[in-house]
């Protein structure tokens, strides 16, 4: 990280900071893509019973991984304000914490899969498909939350391009494994979409490992001596991390439970319907790992300068990564609306399939504008370590108005599924809404006398 003085080095920094995180992002989330496409060349059932695994476990995931972003402010901060030697101690802290929190999932989820996978009312198949892909991909949950912590401290010193190289180099071997565990090659058990899972979690071992090695080894990470000394727990350093993090991957949960509990309502339409909804919104969700990564781009550039006390480049950053995040959103928005069919097709072979997956594609063209305001801003609050607004934001906006749209729309006129969609893009809405009144707030009024 560096000090900028012009707009044109602030571009050129914040996007040195982007392109890898969004490849990284990319990456990651092309191993969940994959599993879904991979399986629904295998069969349509397959692909519901890897879709409805995935769309549970990923709010469970992205939730309480969101609570180890709040690693990355923390030593943007600790190396804005150059208290260097604090740094070791906060990532060890962080990795300890993931820990527990891996080991928290696993228990609860010993507990809670079939009793949730059994109120779906799923046909057995895909209840089958869904239980065993879950217990394959928990092998690789401890070493997944390990790698985010330590992708956490990676990117907070803006070597954005190393957590890009390791997920980049792990996706072939995610893919490879894919292809012999799904469809049984080369003397591997046929498992179908269920293989698709133990190809992820052998991937999760394999870029925490080298995540480990980049950290011991390669400078400048070497130089902190992470995992040097390994501390005694510090509960008062959690508590430290934890108020930020809570908060974060509460607002992350409830923005992408909202998908999980519409799944959860769509599962008394048939198969064909939960199998296109659920490809239309894993290729949504894939265009919002644009946003997304300005989000964390702009979480890195914003901590290192209020830990600087540079408030006004703050600002500045804030601005050039909002608009770059909306224009990109246009972008994004016409590829789907003119290449939704080809979308489709690459997902599935059954027509039916595509062809209600392809309208699916026209209603997630709306969450894109959303998406490019509303994430960007999360990610700027999270650089100024407001968290708890964004936080309550969340809840109100995708839970207490867009949850209950969607319902309403779906029940009550004939949209039907798609009635759903109309919650969702409601919901996303109301939250950019609410976001950027709070941004406004805190640099207008709460950092603008420190300018």
């Amino acid at each position: 990280m560096k000090q900028t003085y012009t707009k044109p080095q602030k571009i050129r920094l914040l996007f040195y900071i982007l392109i890898p995180i969004l490849i990284t992002q990319l990456s990651m989330y092309a191993m969940t893509f994959f599993d879904v496409m991979m399986s629904g060349q295998y069969s349509t059932q397959d692909v519901a019973g890897v879709s409805i695994g995935s769309s549970l476990w990923t709010p469970v995931y992205t939730g309480l991984s969101g609570i180890l972003i709040a690693l990355t402010p923390v030593v943007s901060q600790l190396i804005g304000s150059r208290k260097f030697k604090s740094v070791s101690y906060s990532v060890m802290q962080a990795v300890y914490l993931a820990l527990a929190l891996a080991l928290v999932i696993l228990i609860v989820g010993a507990f809670c899969l079939n009793p949730i996978l059994t109120a779906m009312n799923l046909e057995d198949n895909v209840h089958r498909v869904a239980h065993d892909y879950l217990i394959a991909l928990s092998f690789g949950i401890i070493p997944l939350f390990v790698y985010n912590a330590l992708r956490a401290f990676i990117d907070a010193l803006g070597q954005t391009r190393i957590s890009m190289v390791i997920t980049l180099g792990a996706l072939p071997v995610n893919v490879i494994f894919n292809y012999l565990f799904i469809y049984g090659k080369f003397g591997f058990p046929e498992l179908g979409g269920v293989g698709s899972g133990y190809a992820t979690a052998i991937t999760y071992w394999i870029i925490a490992l080298t995540a480990i090695l980049v950290v011991l080894k390669i400078h400048p990470f070497s130089t902190y001596d992470v995992f040097r000394e390994f501390f005694r727990v510090s509960l008062k350093e959690w508590r430290a991390l934890l108020s930020i993090g809570v908060p974060i991957g509460l607002a992350i949960f409830f923005e992408t439970s909202i998908f999980s509990a519409v799944t959860l309502l769509m599962s008394k339409y048939d198969t064909v319907t939960i199998a296109s909804h659920q490809i239309a919104m894993n290729f949504a969700s894939l265009l919002y790992m644009m946003p997304l990564s300005m989000s964390m781009a702009l979480t890195i550039v914003i901590g290192y300068e209020i830990g600087a006390a540079r408030y006004k480049d703050a600002r500045e950053y804030s601005f050039i990564g909002i608009t770059l995040a909306l224009m990109m959103s246009l972008v994004l928005s016409a590829i789907l609306f003119f290449f939704r069919e080809p979308v489709a097709s690459a997902y599935t072979k059954d027509h039916a399939v595509m062809l209600l997956t392809s309208h699916f594609l026209i209603y997630a063209i709306f969450f894109q504008i959303s998406d490019a305001l509303q994430a960007p801003i999360q990610g700027i609050l999270r650089g100024y370590k407001d968290v708890n607004v964004t936080f309550a934001m969340s809840l109100v906006s995708y839970w207490i108005l867009g949850l209950p749209i969607g319902y309403f729309f779906a029940k009550y006129t004939d949209m039907g599924a798609f009635g759903y969609w109309i919650g969702l893009i409601s919901g996303l809405a109301l939250g950019a809404i609410g976001l950027a009144a709070r941004l406004r707030f805190i640099q207008q009024v709460k950092f603008k006398k420190l300018a």
